[in-house]
């Protein structure tokens, strides 16, 4: 059969595929240390794991409103509200069946074709796949390591046309652990204004800062900002709740309400048990979040300072999320057995075929420079891991 054109040009997530290709060697016995997935290895909480229990217990397992329950939107009224002073209706905010699926029906509600989407980069692999699904062009904001893998007014500018409609903003940064203080934000508030760009503000990793400072949301910036915003987050990493597939958005009405209709003729609705497990991780205690925190501070400390302590290795100190982004460029050029390493994902293919270790080549997240390490694992992986990954690159 004839795959459609979009098919045949759609790429796989790298992110997915590494981590799938690491289980596959696994079960044919090769010991392999896996630092693909933008998973938190803790389990889920005790309290939000009773709530769907109970949710099965009391029959709560039918079709729902495709854009979720009341009750759980109220949740997260409630803890944006808690959080950032940012007040949302009901008719405001939409639950979707993971983050990624609301961001997919966000571009497919908003972008035309032709439309402009200004993306960050480093960026999250799937932007500008789900742009390009959408009939839009990405246009990408390239960042340095040297700059702290951050836009500024001046590119934006540069960059708008008239057919610009969109900017993704997604901090702190998967890949780079980058975010933004309030100052550079009301920077980039300001040109959106100027420029009237709609913001599509992707903030799963808000609870994983470690500055000691509280995360900044755009729509609190000012009205205008929440005006032209939408916000998008989700349970996955902040309550290491990432198979149960809910996140949500928040922000103008029309939207929200183009955004539930394409789940309607889509998904239907987010999985009833999910969303009331949901409802616990966001109204109830919130004590395993600092708990891992304080966890994800620990790695971060040590796989940084490692990793700069390779030879020819530069590793940007994260401020949130869990990853690290070094630039291992210093290693092109280089052979092993009679083979020259060229880019990104030649020296991930390395890495995985001759340390036993998976990354993900930087290529995937527009930077070939880099290779990106999650160190949402044990800290007995990660000494591990970081100990092959220099030994192997010692053999270049």
């Amino acid at each position: 059969m004839k795959l459609s054109k979009l098919a045949r040009t759609l790429k796989p997530s790298a992110t997915l595929a590494i981590t799938a290709k690491a289980k596959e060697l696994r079960s044919k016995g090769v010991d392999i240390i896996g630092f693909g997935a933008g998973e938190p290895d803790f389990d889920t909480p005790e309290n939000i794991k009773l709530a769907a229990k109970e949710s099965i217990d009391s029959g709560f397992t039918k079709y729902t409103a495709a854009g979720g329950i009341p009750e759980l939107k109220e949740a997260i009224r409630n803890r944006i509200l808690t959080d950032y002073k940012i007040e949302y209706k009901n008719n405001e905010i939409l639950i979707g069946s993971g983050a990624k699926h609301v961001l997919y029906n966000l571009f497919n509600v908003l972008v035309d074709k032709g439309d402009e989407v200004l993306i960050p980069a480093p960026y999250w692999v799937s932007y500008p796949e789900q742009v390009k699904i959408s009939g839009g062009t990405p246009i990408i904001l390239n960042t340095t390591q040297e700059c702290g893998f951050k836009i500024t007014k001046e590119q934006i500018k540069s960059k708008c046309t008239e057919k610009t409609k969109i900017l993704v903003l997604n901090y702190p940064s998967n890949p780079t652990g980058s975010t933004y203080t309030k100052e550079e934000l009301l920077e980039i508030a300001a040109v959106a204004k100027e420029k009237n760009l709609i913001v599509l503000s992707d903030e799963i990793y808000d609870k994983i800062i470690y500055s000691g400072e509280q995360h900044v949301s755009f729509p609190q910036l000012s009205q205008d900002a929440k005006d032209r915003t939408i916000l998008v987050n989700g349970v996955s990493k902040t309550y290491s709740m990432t198979g149960w597939r809910i996140g949500y958005a928040a922000g103008n009405s029309d939207v929200i309400s183009a955004m539930n209709n394409l789940s309607g003729q889509s998904t239907s609705n987010p999985t009833s048990i999910s969303q009331k497990a949901a409802i616990e991780a966001f109204s109830g205690s919130q004590q395993k979040v600092s708990e891992m925190l304080i966890e994800f501070r620990t790695r971060k400390d040590f796989i940084s300072s490692f990793l700069n302590n390779i030879k020819g290795v530069k590793c940007y100190i994260p401020m949130g999320a869990f990853y690290v982004f070094p630039d291992i460029s210093y290693y092109f050029g280089k052979k092993f057995k009679g083979k020259t390493i060229s880019n990104s994902i030649e020296l991930t293919d390395f890495l995985l075929n001759e340390g036993k270790v998976a990354v993900v080549p930087g290529i995937e997240f527009g930077s070939d420079n880099h290779i990106r390490i999650s160190y949402a694992t044990s800290m007995k992986d990660i000494i591990e891991g970081t100990k092959r990954i220099k030994e192997t690159l010692e053999k270049l």
